[in-house]
């Protein structure tokens, strides 16, 4: 995107302002991903914090061949894998094991079925495997590619596909599953 090379452009000029409207521009969606790929709010804005402090450090010499957004994905999607390898080694809950967050607060209908059908979504999500959880999320989320997530995840463009395919085919199949209780 052409208002994306500009902000480079004056971002590696050393105008640190930029990188606010970079910040603001793409922060909902960043902190999306990384939700639902740690499944822990708070760590997944330490996530994209620790993402553009690190995007910070390389002004003046980053170089963008392509979108912005899916580079900034790319580095949540990493530090996100980093995230729960980390809590894995340090033998933490595992993801399937933590609870769903409850909502104590009352809701309008509309907005309680929304919570409902999130619910169900995360706890659908939850059971894929990571590999699968993290194709979809990056192509839904993000839009990035399959030949992107495939350099992402250092497999081939054919094993991204099929890993988006199974995980589709199996969010449909316990969603379907859940609707019919």
């Amino acid at each position: 995107m052409l208002e994306d090379r500009v902000l480079i452009l004056r971002f590696n000029r050393g105008d640190r302002r930029v990188l606010h409207r970079i910040y603001d521009k793409y922060k909902d969606d960043l902190v999306t991903l990384a939700a639902a790929l740690l499944m822990d709010a708070g760590s997944a804005e330490d996530v994209v914090h620790d993402v553009f402090i690190a995007f910070l450090n390389s002004a003046g010499r980053f170089r963008l061949t392509g979108s912005l957004k899916g580079y900034l994905a790319t580095c949540v999607a990493n530090r996100a894998r980093n995230v729960n390898k980390a809590a894995r080694r340090h033998h933490g809950p595992a993801l399937e094991d933590v609870p769903d967050p409850a909502c104590d607060a009352p809701l309008p209908e509309q907005a309680a079925i929304f919570g409902e059908q999130l619910a169900r979504l995360s706890s659908a999500l939850l059971q894929l495997p990571y590999e699968q959880r993290e194709v979809l999320l990056l192509r839904s989320y993000s839009g990035m590619r399959f030949a992107a997530i495939a350099k992402v995840q250092g497999v081939s463009i054919n094993t991204v596909q099929g890993r988006y395919r199974y995980a589709v085919e199996k969010l449909r199949s316990l969603l379907d599953y859940e609707a019919e209780e």
